[in-house]
């Protein structure tokens, strides 16, 4: 996660929300670049994003009806101590789910939450100074991003969809946003067993193909979890398993049986 230039902090009203300083907008270009200069235990939240992002650049929909949320944690010295954020985010928001009641969610590493083939919310993290990080969350609520772009039609889950009774935007982001808290206090205090083992029920075993970064070659491999740095780990019929950081791969597929044919 490079690190780029200190952006103007934005001049957006504060409130506090259980030791984090919340800002909220009705529409911005990214919540992450908004957050880029604010303290740490910072959140901003928007209605609605016009440059939302996902890895490699990879456009988000943000349509009005999602929650997107970016919060400024404490990421001091090299980042390497700090490779499993990303999956401590994950499994934050997937705590906040399960309060909630919601059953059947998992994980697609490195950055996903599924209902099934479906995408129900995802993150990226970014580093744009040398003592924070920006954890942003993106959770479809009853937004419709499939209006936007056809090509996400039977692609979204949506929360609204999934509870019979549905809690608030609010009451969900102070859910993630408490999570996030306890996730990040594992790996402050060097715990990082202790989340690789809470995050190993929401993995599945399934068939996955890689395409990888910069060559842009595939391999195919079961995935089985990840290694306490949170390394993807690749079993093949082919050789041993291997395991793959997540700068390393481009793109991640599930597969299906006729796909392993």
């Amino acid at each position: 996660m490079p690190a780029n230039g200190d952006a103007p902090v934005p001049n957006l009203p504060a409130s506090s929300a259980d030791a984090w300083a919340l800002h909220e907008l009705d529409e911005v270009d990214s919540t992450n670049r908004h957050s880029a200069s604010l303290p740490e235990w910072s959140a901003v939240t928007a209605l609605t994003q016009t440059a939302g992002r996902g890895r490699h650049d990879r456009r988000w929909v943000s349509d009005a009806g999602g929650l997107w949320l970016s919060a400024v944690v404490p990421a001091p010295g090299e980042f390497e101590r700090w490779s499993l954020l990303p999956l401590a985010a994950g499994l934050a928001v997937c705590h906040a789910l399960t309060s909630f009641g919601l059953a059947g969610h998992r994980l697609r590493w490195p950055n996903d939450i599924m209902i099934g083939p479906a995408k129900l919310a995802g993150i990226l993290v970014e580093r744009f100074r040398p003592t924070t990080a920006i954890v942003g969350i993106g959770i479809n609520f009853d937004n419709r991003p499939e209006d936007t772009d056809p090509a996400l039609a039977g692609a979204v889950a949506r929360l609204a969809g999934l509870l019979p009774a549905p809690p608030s935007r609010a009451a969900l982001r102070q859910a993630v946003l408490d999570s996030l808290r306890q996730a990040h206090a594992l790996l402050a205090c060097g715990q990082s067993g202790a989340l690789v083992d809470q995050l190993s029920p929401y993995w599945r075993r399934v068939p996955v193909r890689l395409t990888l970064r910069p060559a842009a070659a595939q391999i195919d491999g079961c995935f089985t979890g990840v290694d306490p740095a949170g390394r993807l780990l690749l079993a093949s019929s082919t050789g041993p398993a291997r395991s793959f950081a997540p700068h390393d791969v481009e793109l991640l597929r599930e597969l299906s049986p006729t796909d392993t044919d």
